[in-house]
Formats: C-alpha cells, sequence, structure tokens
C-alpha cells in the first residue's frame, strides 16, 4: 500500500441518518435518467454534492484496460480545452484501473503513482477513486477531488453505495438501448433473459444495499425512508418482470414459482451467516400475476426475519393441498409481540398484497420463541 492510501471493504462505522436520506434521493435521481451519458453525469454530480468534492469524472474502461470515454464535472469549458487531451488512465487513475479497488488519498502528489498533472491544470490534492460495476465487469471508475478536507471513511461508503446504484443503472440502460435497437423477433426471447437475469438480480441487490444501511441507521424517518424505497425497488421489480413476459408470452408464461423462489431467497440470504433451509415441492403451474405477488410477499417476510430477527435458522416451505398452495416462513430469532407490531411499510405492503390475492396470511410469534408467518391462497 502506498503511503497516505486507504482501502477499505467492510465499514464499521455506517453513515449518519442524514447522509442515508440523502444517498437514497440521490439513488432515485440516478436511475431516473433516460440515456447512458445522462445516468454517468448524474451520477458525478450527485457524488460531488454528496461528498463536497469540487472536482468529479467518470471514466470508461476499454477493453485493453485503458480509458476509452471520460465524463466530467466542475471545470469550465474553456479550462478543460486549455488542459488538453482526455485522460487515458495513467498514473493514480491507472491505480484504481488495476486494482479495481477503492483509493481515498489525503494529498496525490504524494502518492508512488502520481504523474503529476499537464500545464493549466488546476491544483488537486485530495482524492476518492471507486470503481463502477456491473455484476462482476467494472465498467468504469468515479473520481473525486478537492474536498476542502480529506474525504472521510463516510464518504467512501456514501460514495460505494451510489455506485452500486449507478452500476445497475448503467446496465439495465445499455440492455434498453439494445431492446431499442433490435427489430428482430428472433432476438426478443434473449432479450428478455438477460434483462431478467442480469438488471433484475442488480435490483435486488442494490435493495438489500439499501436493507443493509438501514440497519445501522436509528432515525426513524429515514428507516421509514428506506423501506419505502425498498417497496418501490420490489414493484420495479415486479413491473420489469411483466414487461419481460410481454416480450415472450408463449416462452415465459409456464413459471417455476419454487425455482424464483429458490433463486431470490439464496440471493436474500447470502449476505447473512443464518442458516437457510428450503422445502419447496413443485406446484405446476400458476398465473404469472399470483407469482410476482407471492414472491414479493415471501422477499417481504424472509427479508424481515433476516434483518430483525437475527435467527440461527430461516426455514421456508411451499406446498399444494388441491387447489390451494401454501407457503410458509419460519424462523428462530428473538420473537416479537404481535399485539405490538407495527404498522410500518412492510406490513401494510404484505397485508395489500394478501387482500389483492385474496389470500389467508398469517404471523404467528412471541418474544423468544421465533416466528411464523404463513400465506394460503387458492389457484
Amino acid at each position: 500500500m502506498a503511503p497516505n492510501e486507504y482501502h477499505c471493504r467492510v465499514h464499521r462505522n455506517g453513515p449518519n441518518s442524514s447522509s442515508v436520506a440523502a444517498l437514497v434521493q440521490a439513488a432515485a435521481s440516478v436511475v431516473r435518467q433516460a440515456d447512458l451519458r445522462s445516468v454517468l453525469l448524474e451520477t458525478i454530480g450527485t457524488a460531488m454534492k454528496l461528498t463536497g468534492a469540487k472536482y468529479g469524472a467518470l471514466g470508461v474502461i476499454g477493453d485493453h484496460g485503458t480509458l476509452v470515454e471520460f465524463h466530467h464535472l466542475g471545470l469550465k469549458p474553456n479550462e478543460a480545452a486549455n488542459i488538453g487531451p482526455l485522460p487515458t488512465g495513467g498514473g493514480v487513475l491507472g491505480t484504481l484501473i488495476h486494482r479495481a479497488e477503492t483509493v481515498r488519498i489525503p494529498e496525490i502528489s504524494e502518492h508512488t503513482d502520481s504523474l503529476g498533472f499537464p500545464e493549466h491544470h488546476p491544483e488537486m490534492h485530495t482524492f476518492l477513486g471507486v470503481p463502477v460495476r456491473m455484476g462482476e465487469q467494472v465498467f468504469g471508475n468515479l473520481y473525486l477531488t478537492e474536498k476542502a478536507e480529506e474525504f472521510t471513511l463516510e464518504d467512501q461508503t456514501i460514495v460505494e453505495a451510489l455506485a452500486v446504484v449507478a452500476g445497475s443503472a448503467i446496465s439495465s440502460e445499455r440492455l434498453h438501448a439494445r431492446l431499442r435497437s433490435v427489430a428482430v423477433v428472433e432476438d426478443r426471447e434473449r432479450i428478455a433473459r438477460d434483462l431478467h437475469d442480469a438488471i433484475i438480480q442488480d435490483m435486488f441487490a442494490v435493495g438489500l444495499s439499501l436493507q443493509g444501511l438501514g440497519m445501522r441507521v436509528e432515525d426513524s424517518q429515514t428507516t421509514a425512508a428506506l423501506e419505502d424505497a425498498v417497496v418501490r425497488l420490489d414493484e420495479a421489480i415486479t413491473s420489469l418482470r411483466q414487461f419481460i413476459f410481454g416480450l415472450r408470452p408463449s416462452i415465459w408464461s409456464d413459471r417455476s414459482l419454487h425455482s424464483e423462489l429458490a433463486d431470490d431467497l439464496n440471493q436474500l440470504s447470502s449476505a447473512y451467516s443464518t442458516n437457510l433451509k428450503l422445502h419447496l415441492r413443485d406446484v405446476g403451474h400458476i398465473d404469472s400475476d399470483l407469482v410476482d405477488h407471492l414472491l414479493a410477499m415471501v422477499r417481504e417476510l424472509a427479508s424481515n426475519a433476516l434483518r430483525h430477527a437475527r435467527p440461527t435458522e430461516l426455514i421456508v416451505s411451499l406446498d399444494r393441498f388441491g387447489e390451494e398452495i401454501e407457503i410458509i416462513v419460519e424462523d428462530d430469532g428473538v420473537g416479537f409481540d404481535t399485539a405490538k407490531l407495527s404498522n410500518g411499510m412492510g406490513r401494510r405492503n404484505l397485508e395489500e398484497r394478501a387482500s389483492q390475492i385474496d389470500a389467508k396470511y398469517i404471523v404467528v410469534s412471541e418474544p423468544g420463541g421465533g416466528a411464523r408467518a404463513s400465506v394460503r391462497v387458492s389457484i
């Protein structure tokens, strides 16, 4: 590690409540952008605003490990023109490309990889660089410089979370661009599968990140805002799934509830040490809308258990009884008094979904005795 350089993958101290609230708003702003360039510029501007950086940039990495695009904010047009050609990834920028991990530096000139700046380049001292990934692939790097004081660990945590959101938005925009440009029917199934396998998983990962931040925040308003953001992400996943199935209804109409449940639950539990047990029976053909509702309800129930109950074991069962199916989510966690159950966003969402599909939804728990939730619905 170079002098005065910090790397951090796990942060013990999370951001404060106001920073998390700002991140939630920033995430919504990034994902609303209509094209790739707008996504990149909004990401840069949002990161500058959240950290107080004077300059920001996002470099897109090409096949040969150099920067093929460089979008920047903070410099006036004449200042940028006087500097000359855009960076290709040397010096400290190259360090971030090669390491593919966050780099935080209090003084750029003292870093061992620093090559100095071109003539007419403004002074830059503090530096924070964060990779922007699409799944396992690094799309590019987000660079921030010239904060009045050093970039903090909180700045790093916030910008890393923003980079996750940006990566998802970039993936979505790239696939949507492909969809808009493809006219042949034969490609629609492949694109639908890409959307389902890549974008939905990216959005799901963003939801997990927001839930993780919520666990470190004590402010009730911020917690509620995070819960609302997760619910809206869940609704977006449902809408995207419906769009995907509309692309090729003959291919996608026969959905497998037990397979989709297994995929979602394995992804959800991967961030926790809880032992996940699945007893999922193939219950045959189920209407696609009903599958969406049931998946959303189980995700909400399992997420609540993992986040709040601190269980050592989570068991999810799916079975069929004649023309009814039943899903049970139970844990051996701390339990709660059902009479004092708060009427939060998650609870209201579960009850609304149960009402929409005319399901029998029952929760049984007591302090210290774990919890058991069952959803029974006619098919």
